[in-house]
């Protein structure tokens, strides 16, 4: 376990403890990363989601698109760096609506 935490000890800490311990504290640079690595990952399995809720194949999407299958499925896969624009078009080609917050 990360920086010699006893099993024992990670047993009795709450879930945000845990966190704080091995990923990072909240604002950490460490922790940021981790939290934006994740809402990309996320992204990408919403799109497949969505494309298997309305029995796509990649391949099909990719034509909706104008992609390729491969760039589908490493889209869902490992989204990575992917654009705002390629997001939206994608669940354009979904019917999927897609609201954006943000917040100050």
């Amino acid at each position: 376990m990360a920086k010699n935490i006893k099993r024992k000890e990670v047993s009795s800490l709450r879930l945000n403890a845990v966190e704080d311990l091995l990923i990072g504290k909240r604002g950490s640079a460490l922790r940021n990363k981790y939290e934006l690595d994740l809402r990309v990952e996320e992204l990408g399995w919403m799109i497949r989601q969505a494309r298997m809720d309305r029995h796509l194949t990649q391949e099909e999407l990719g034509d909706l698109v104008g992609v390729k299958r491969a760039q589908i499925s490493r889209l869902e896969n490992h989204p990575g760096n992917i654009s705002f624009s390629t997001v939206l078009r994608i669940f354009n080609a979904l019917h999927a609506k897609v609201r954006l917050q943000v917040e100050l």
